[in-house]
Order: C-alpha cells, then sequence, then structure tokens
C-alpha cells in the first residue's frame, strides 16, 4: 500500500472508535477521523467471533486487497479502522469489496463514488 501506514497503537484504536465517525453494513464497520498528516493510516480488526485463525486470516487479506486496489481513488489525511463483521467470513471477495466501496462513499472519504 502506496499511501497507507500501519496504525498499531491501542490509543489510536480507542480514540477512533470513540469520536471518529463511523458506517456500518452486514459485512464491515468503518471508523475514521482526520489527521493531521498526509497520509492515511489503516487499522484492521478481525476479532476471534469470526473464526479460528486461517479464516479470521483469509478475511483480513480480502480486507486488505480492496482497499488497496481502492487506495488510490481515496482522500488523504485520514485515518481508517476496519472492523470485519461475522458475517464477513462467509463472504466472496466481491461482496467485501462492495461493502467497502458502498462505506468509504457513505462516509466521504472516497474521491470516486461506488
Amino acid at each position: 500500500m502506496r499511501y497507507t501506514v500501519s496504525i498499531n497503537q491501542n490509543r489510536d484504536f480507542r480514540r477512533l472508535y470513540s469520536s471518529g465517525k463511523s458506517a456500518v453494513n452486514a459485512y464491515l464497520a468503518i471508523y475514521c477521523r482526520r489527521n493531521k498528516t498526509a497520509v492515511n493510516r489503516l487499522g484492521l480488526t478481525v476479532g476471534t467471533k469470526i473464526g479460528k485463525a486461517v479464516v479470521r486470516n483469509r478475511v483480513r487479506r480480502r480486507i486488505r486487497e480492496a482497499y488497496r486496489l481502492r487506495e488510490a481513488s481515496l482522500k488523504t489525511g485520514y485515518d481508517i479502522v476496519i472492523v470485519a463483521r461475522t458475517r464477513a467470513a462467509q463472504s466472496s471477495y466481491q461482496e467485501i469489496d462492495r461493502a467497502l466501496g458502498a462505506l468509504l462513499s457513505k462516509l466521504g472519504i472516497s474521491e470516486v463514488q461506488a
């Protein structure tokens, strides 16, 4: 991912959960907030309710790839946390991609409307 760095600190995740804008659908929940930098920061959360490690890693890879393909069309300067919901475990890549695009458009982060 060329324009994005990772969010690793727990305090950054908590700040987004408490004071960020959010949008939710059946597959994903997204929290976002402006940051004071020229790059986006991305955090992914896939909880143990999703399934065992193999399933969680598959969901994480699909979300990361869907984000990577949309990355160039996103506005910069945002902290973004994507939380996988339980339905994401049984969904295909196309469903996750559509869900991500719809939520990014709903939050106004995507410059290209999906």
